[in-house]
């Protein structure tokens, strides 16, 4: 799992258009230290053994570093994705970057209004879990099978809300938002399931609506570790690479970083400030291909 991912670069990285709950405008980028930890994430990698293929980022576009958004790839094929008005042109440059990895191109319907790619769409095997409403469609769901997925859990985490107690819509996509907008926030694949072993997840249940908390705790297929809403949601524990062997994760979630050593993985934790600024991560800046 995770033998090959996709990188880009950090060149354009920003902030100012706030496209997620995670995002604050009014707190600048260092683009030069977004620029170390990306080269820290790629070393990272490429020291447990994942090959990394590194491309260059799209021009102009802030958020054109979290090539995770760009697709979903499985058995030789990239379902694209549909990303939110500021990230459009991002659209064009992966499609094109994906038939240079000879991956077959498969585009949404126009009725499919959001897709978040594997952000929002994290393969266990041949079981993926997703969900919607903030960055992906439900209507996007049926088109996972078209890669060859067996099982599709769809899932929903809890939105923010304004003082009124109401779902917030980010101001700038016109979209709901969440502080876990994407599922790669919210839940990690650890290990896939294989004929002589459950696989392993972790994920946070207090960050999930009561009736995804429900699926997840009766889905048996894996075993699982739980991690602490904070660590979540403050050090984005779960934003993580892991190959099976070795996980490659952010610093600052101690209780989650010994979990995952008594499983017997190994683990190379990272501290990425400025990253996290974009509201994403180490599992948003690679696309596994």
């Amino acid at each position: 799992m995770n033998q090959t991912v996709l990188m880009s670069g950090a060149d354009y990285f920003d902030d100012k258009s706030a496209i997620n709950a995670l995002m604050n405008d009014q707190i600048s980028v260092d683009i030069e230290a977004a620029q170390r930890e990306h080269a820290a994430i790629r070393s990272a990698l490429e020291s447990a053994g994942i090959k990394v293929i590194k491309i260059d980022p799209p021009s102009g576009c802030q958020d054109g570093v979290y090539t995770a958004n760009w697709a979903l790839v499985k058995n030789g094929k990239a379902l694209m994705s549909r990303l939110p008005n500021t990230r459009k042109p991002e659209e064009e440059y992966a499609q094109k970057i994906l038939k240079q990895q000879d991956l077959e191109i498969i585009k949404l319907p126009e009725n499919v209004k959001c897709f978040s790619g594997q952000g929002d769409a994290l393969p266990c095997g041949d079981i993926v879990f997703t969900q919607s409403p903030y960055r992906t469609s439900i209507e996007a769901h049926e088109h996972l099978k078209e890669l060859g997925f067996k099982q599709i859990f769809a899932l929903q985490t809890k939105p923010s809300r304004n003082f009124l107690g109401l779902p917030k819509i980010n101001k700038i996509t016109g979209w709901p938002d969440s502080p876990t907008y994407d599922i790669d926030l919210a839940i990690a694949v650890l290990k896939f399931p294989s004929e002589n072993s459950k696989g392993l997840i972790a994920y946070c249940p207090d960050v999930f609506k009561k009736s995804s908390q429900k699926i997840l705790e009766k889905f048996n297929e894996v075993d699982k570790i739980i991690v602490s809403k904070h660590e979540t949601l403050q050090a984005f524990a779960l934003n993580l690479v892991s190959n099976g062997e070795t996980v490659i994760m952010n610093s600052g979630a101690p209780e989650f970083h010994k979990n995952l050593e008594s499983h017997s993985l190994k683990v190379i934790a990272l501290d990425l400030p400025e990253l996290k600024k974009g509201g994403g991560s180490i599992r948003c800046t690679t696309l596994t291909i």
